[in-house]
Formats: structure tokens, sequence, C-alpha cells
């Protein structure tokens, strides 16, 4: 955590932009900014991945909607913003939330990239602190490992591995893929 005076979420999203790396990997915990370890380009892939699995999805099933880099919320006075790598909405306008800095909405799934050690090390309270903040379900990915961990508030927790297929039908009916496309380097990205 940077030293300095605590700050809100308004003042956090307004400084952003000057910390290392435009901010890009900044969150700010309990009014305390925290800079994250760039991730590599496995977690690019990842999210070039998913992006494109969750258009394909909502295109087919007109079914909520997908907010990436969008901030969340979680606490305030003193403030907590999280800013996973994306988020699922089910309910209310669609792309209500897409071109906003952050959010107190709560999605109904978020998802995570353990890229990066500094990620790694935090993602089984960063995943409790969801669901205890009232999100139904979260996906952990792991890029190196090539695994997804889903939590949910009603179902049991389970690891996927490379071979398994991701799916959440309760939050996401029809969603499907396997686990090992949320990793390749994209064809349509490279071609």
């Amino acid at each position: 955590m940077l030293d300095g005076p605590l700050l809100t979420a308004e003042q956090f999203v307004e400084s952003r932009f000057e910390l290392p790396e435009s901010g890009q990997w900044a969150e700010l915990e309990a009014g305390k900014v925290t800079i994250f370890q760039p991730p590599d380009l496995d977690h690019g892939n990842t999210i070039l991945n998913l992006s494109k699995l969750f258009a394909d999805f909502i295109q087919r099933t007109e079914l909520g909607y997908a907010c990436f880099d969008l901030g969340m919320l979680m606490n305030s006075a003193p403030d907590t913003v999280r800013f996973p790598a994306a988020c699922y909405f089910l309910s209310g306008p669609r792309f209500e939330e897409t071109d906003k800095p952050y959010t107190a909405r709560i999605p109904d799934l978020v998802i995570e990239l353990a890229s990066t050690a500094d990620r790694r090390t935090r993602i089984s309270n960063r995943m409790e602190d969801f669901l205890a903040w009232g999100v139904s379900g979260v996906w952990a990915i792991d890029p190196k490992a090539e695994e997804v961990a889903v939590i949910s508030r009603d179902a049991p927790a389970i690891t996927l591995g490379n071979d398994a297929i991701l799916e959440h039908q309760s939050l996401l009916p029809g969603f499907k893929c396997s686990v090992n496309n949320l990793f390749v380097e994209p064809g349509w990205w490279a071609g």
C-alpha cells in the first residue's frame, strides 16, 4: 500500500492516471492505494478469450452483459474499490455499468485472474470478500496453473483443470467452454 492520506473512491478515480502505469493495476483498499504487479501476456490472452466467449454468449442468449476493468465500490468510509478482471450483470438495463469507472451495484458473477504472484497470494481472500459483499459466484482463473476455481453461494467450491468444462448453469444457463480454451493465444486475435 502507498503511504498518504486516505482517499475516497472519487479521489482515487480522479488521481488514478497519475499512478505508475496510469493506475491500470491499482486498487483502493480501505482508503489506501494498492498497486499490483503488471500481468504478463497470459493474462491478456485470457481476457481476450473470455471477452470473445462472453460476447458470443450474450449475442446468442441476450442474457445480461459483461464488464471489464470496472471498479467495484465494496466498502465506504474508508472506501474500498476493487477491479476484478471482469464481472457479469444479469439484471438492470443492458450495459448500464459499462462506461462507469466504478459501481456500487453488485454483479452476479465476478471473474478474477491470478496472473501474478501478488494476485495469487490474495485470491482466496478476494473471492471470499466478493461473496460476502453479495456476489453470487466468483471464478478465479489461474493462467499459470491453467485452472479455474469456481465458488458460489449455491454450490460447493470446485477447481477445474485444463481438460474440464467451465459452466455455471444457475447464473449463466447455456454458457460452456473448455477451460483450456481460456489459455490459448486467440487465433482470431493473432490472425
